[in-house]
């Protein structure tokens, strides 16, 4: 791996996404990706007695979907490197308990997908694992009950507001050949314009979206044209429109190139407000239906840039405002990869 510019790893060995695995809740399911998931539930629950249970049988799932594709169990592993939304990671360090691979556990909101999808590959690159698993989840009653206010409060949100995905995706990383490659990723800076809102995250997280997407280019000396699609993680029906006015100011026109996973994920008719968010939102989205998209040659290159607010409760209530992040990762369509 070496670094160019300022802030983007390319990877100098063959890096590959070799499979993925997604478990969805009822919305996820009924929505417009809903077939490209592997495991779908009926309800919240996912079968089991809490929220916080859901949300690791999801993680749970997941793993075990992408491991099943390719004929491999847990022992075939070298490290997890997983995170979620909860405290203390909660989610993934009871998964971990259970699957006893080597864990790095690792938070970036929900911009952790691409976290742990770039540091897995940079990893591997470096040789200091042969096979890496990548992970996150979040569950919508989980996130509220935590962040705002339990569902069953029936607190009343604003159209700004974003709906938390319930779900899990898993990713595979390794020097095994495959039809996808993982060419590079960048490494977003936190971006603070003082917004205060937690409920308009679409806003507070459109500027660090902006600010990678436009360190990618530079260092790279690259533009939009380099690429079939560039998807950012859940800024939804607030935040999209902002990051792609933001990069027209640095004189880069994304037009029919950009869409966002808080929007692709569900149809405007599902109660979801501005679309999207969640660790799960770009994990499933990413994982699901464009890991699909690329196996099938549908999209040749595409850029995914996963976006986190990193607020606690304590500190919205104290008068700070929202720290946000965006973390990039390149995945390429490789002819006769396979």
């Amino acid at each position: 791996m070496k670094l160019v510019g300022k802030q983007t790893w390319v990877f100098q060995n063959e890096i590959y996404l070799n499979s993925t695995g997604t478990a969805v809740g009822p919305k996820e399911s009924d929505g417009p990706l809903g077939n490209a998931f592997d495991i779908r539930h009926k309800d919240l629950h996912c079968g089991e007695d809490s929220w916080e249970f859901a949300e690791r049988r999801l993680m749970e799932q997941s793993i075990e979907a992408c491991l099943e594709k390719v004929n491999l169990t847990n022992e075939d592993i070298d490290l997890f490197l997983a995170g979620d939304l909860l405290n203390q990671n909660v989610t993934t360090n009871y998964v971990a308990r259970q699957n006893k691979i080597p864990l790095l556990c690792m938070f970036g909101a929900c911009s952790t997908s691409m976290e742990t999808l770039a540091v897995g590959s940079a990893l591997v690159d470096g040789g200091f694992a042969n096979r890496i698993l990548a992970s996150t989840s979040s569950h919508n009653a989980t996130a509220e009950r935590q962040f705002r206010y339990p569902t069953e409060y029936g607190g009343q949100k604003p159209d700004s507001a974003t709906y938390t995905a319930t779900g899990a995706g898993t990713a595979l990383v390794s020097k095994e050949k495959g039809p996808i490659r993982i060419t590079s990723a960048t490494i977003g800076k936190v971006a603070d314009l003082g917004i205060t809102n937690p409920f308009d995250m679409g806003s507070a997280m459109a500027p660090a979206a902006a600010d990678t997407i436009v360190q990618h280019f530079k260092d790279l000396n690259i533009n939009q044209d380099e690429y079939d699609l560039i998807v950012t993680g859940d800024l939804s029906g607030v935040g999209s429109p902002i990051v792609k006015e933001l990069l027209k100011d640095e004189g880069y026109d994304l037009g029919n190139k950009h869409n966002d996973c808080g929007l692709m994920l569900y149809r405007s008719d599902q109660d979801v407000f501005a679309g999207g968010s969640g660790c799960a939102c770009s994990a499933i989205v990413g994982y699901g239906h464009l890991y699909k998209e690329l196996l099938s040659g549908n999209l040749k290159k595409i850029m995914i840039v996963a976006t986190g607010a990193l607020l606690s409760p304590t500190m919205i209530q104290q008068k700070e405002s929202i720290p946000t992040i965006a973390h990039g990762v390149v995945l390429e369509h490789v002819q006769g990869g396979e």
